[in-house]
């Protein structure tokens, strides 16, 4: 397992130390009741990018009916496992999904863009199954791995930013892009807005945080 110890600056696991956490959320949606009636929970689903986004901005979800379900170090295998009892069992309207950076990190073995592609759509496609409206994320930009020297993701992040957009519009489904509002010249995440070039501060998330309420707004005026 990786040592990323002193990049975490939200007190979070070292990324990897998803594996074996599918039942890190039990007793948290155990206790969660239903959505009322005219309740527009959201769920967030993702890795240290969404856990960390609750620890530096807990208001942005305290305030709303949004649902952190981050888990850090996961790849998006882990999430399709856990989909379905911290997503679907929790009846939100909508989903967002934001992941990728930890399978192109290879977290959990190798992962070419067509394995997270798959999987993106298999979650997708569980989603719109049990009717939840759909948001996905572009992974944000990454020039180098704090845990993995040597690795270049900002090329695959784009390539796999393209057919997350492509994959949205063929399927009439909202796309949020975070990448285009806060890449610097090198494709990758500025120190200003995350001091170790992948996990957002505060700063970082507030430009987040308008461009998917925008798109979880959108996804909620969609017909069924």
């Amino acid at each position: 397992m990786a040592d990323c110890s002193g990049y975490f600056t939200f007190g979070s696991i070292c990324s990897g130390a998803g594996l074996g956490e599918s039942k890190r959320y039990q007793e948290e949606n155990s206790k969660l009741s239903a959505p009322l009636g005219n309740e527009n929970r959201v769920v967030f689903m993702g890795n240290s990018i969404t856990e960390g986004w609750k620890n530096n901005h807990p208001e942005f979800f305290s305030s709303k009916p949004y649902v952190c379900r981050g888990i850090s170090g996961q790849t998006t295998p882990q999430m399709l496992i856990r989909f379905h009892q911290d997503v679907v069992a929790l009846k939100p309207k909508v989903v967002v999904m934001l992941c990728g950076i930890n399978d192109i990190a290879g977290n959990t073995g190798p992962s070419t863009l067509e394995m997270i592609e798959d999987n993106i759509m298999a979650m997708t496609e569980i989603a719109r199954a049990n009717k939840i409206k759909v948001v996905l994320s572009s992974v944000l930009p990454a020039f180098a791995f704090p845990w993995k020297p040597g690795v270049e993701p900002a090329d695959k992040v784009i390539e796999l930013n393209k057919w997350i957009k492509s994959y949205a519009e063929e399927n009439k489904l909202i796309y949020v892009d975070y990448f285009s509002a806060m890449k610097d010249e090198r494709n990758g995440l500025p120190k200003s807005l995350a001091e170790d070039g992948i996990h957002p501060n505060k700063a970082g998330y507030a430009i987040m945080e308008p461009l998917v309420d925008q798109a979880i707004a959108k996804a909620l005026k969609q017909k069924k």
